[in-house]
């Protein structure tokens, strides 16, 4: 799901410590489900803690962020609010989606087939109101700030990294380009080796970072025109886009003619959806008023009870790591006392 601009954004490779110090406004809930739908079991479930609560997400939290603060990363983690009316036809389609994987979860799981069953499982997370409280309340203990959007969390990203509050956006969703983010990090919360599917083998996943304006200036469109390349393509809004028409041909279409309603082959097809909204639902989004962004102390002691004593975590894995986090950042601090001496 999601717009697929992945052949013709200029992407650049990175790493995450070249956002040492840098604020990254994170697309919370896209952040979330990559880690319900990657941390799972040998069966293809989700982590619980004993009650049976799922803990996924919470474990890609804790890990990720112990990570991100360790390395000088300023995490800003944005969190979706009502979703637009436009998206209810994206929204049905992903329910049907984890409806159809379901079935053939357990029908891989009676035969037998993990690998199989493992790849459908992936698919068929959902994110609960609790898990959404689950996350504040860790990223609260870390003192990592989170904002509450108005309506699509990725908007209110974007408009971070417009207004300088954020370098820039996390996000696996190209949609951000168009909401005007004007640096994208795809790979961010999800870096790091991954096992291929059905296959014994990992490869790396690494963060990359697409410059807005370097990728406008490589493909010779404007912002608005990129909008209007992604409603033929295809986004959350207008899912299904224009029958037969990829990424390059609505490159081709909109450098031909200009913008949408100049082009005469799609005329037909153009008269059935409200382009003229979902343009503005792109440049003129519902986002958060957002002012000076505060991040708190570590509360250390509240981490390893809400972890070990709540949710079941190893006291040991959790304690190693915030050890672990706490040697990073006074190895820092000794540094920068020792610059300024």
């Amino acid at each position: 799901m999601g717009l697929d601009l992945k052949t013709l954004s200029v992407r650049d490779k990175t790493n995450l410590e070249s956002f040492s110090s840098k604020i990254v406004a994170i697309d919370a809930y896209n952040a979330i489900y990559q880690f319900l739908s990657i941390i799972r079991g040998p069966d293809g479930l989700p982590l619980t803690d004993y009650s049976g609560k799922v803990t996924s997400h919470i474990s890609g939290l804790f890990y990720r962020n112990v990570n991100f603060v360790s390395i000088g990363i300023k995490p800003v983690y944005v969190f979706d609010g009502r979703p637009p009316s436009l998206k209810t036809a994206e929204i049905e389609k992903r329910k049907q989606i984890k409806k159809d994987a379901t079935i053939k979860y357990e029908r891989a799981l009676s035969q037998g087939k993990y690998e199989e069953a493992r790849k459908y499982a992936q698919q068929t997370s959902v994110l609960r109101d609790e898990m959404v409280e689950d996350s504040k309340k860790l990223l609260d203990l870390f003192g990592i700030p989170h904002i509450q959007a108005p309506s699509e969390g990725e908007a209110t990203a974007a408009h971070l990294t417009i207004t300088g509050k954020a370098y820039a956006s996390a996000s696996q969703d190209f949609d951000s380009l168009l909401f005007g983010a004007k640096k994208l990090v795809r790979n961010f919360t999800n870096s790091g080796k991954r096992k291929l599917p059905n296959r014994n083998t990992t490869i790396l996943v690494e963060p990359e970072l697409i410059d807005l304006n370097k990728t406008l200036l490589a493909l010779g469109v404007t912002r608005e025109q990129l909008i209007d390349i992604g409603i033929l393509i295809g986004t959350d809004y207008n899912p299904d886009g224009f029958e037969r028409i990829g990424p390059k041909t609505a490159l081709k279409v909109i450098k031909d003619h200009g913008k949408l309603e100049d082009a005469p082959q799609i005329q037909e097809k153009l008269d059935e959806i409200d382009y003229i909204k979902l343009r503005q639902m792109f440049l003129n989004p519902k986002v958060a008023d957002v002012g000076e962004i505060n991040f708190g102390n570590i509360d250390y002691s509240g981490i390893v009870n809400y972890l070990t004593k709540e949710r079941n975590f190893s006291q040991e894995r959790v304690e190693t790591s915030l050890n672990r986090l706490k040697k990073s950042l006074e190895k820092k601090s000794h540094t920068l006392e020792q610059w300024f001496n």
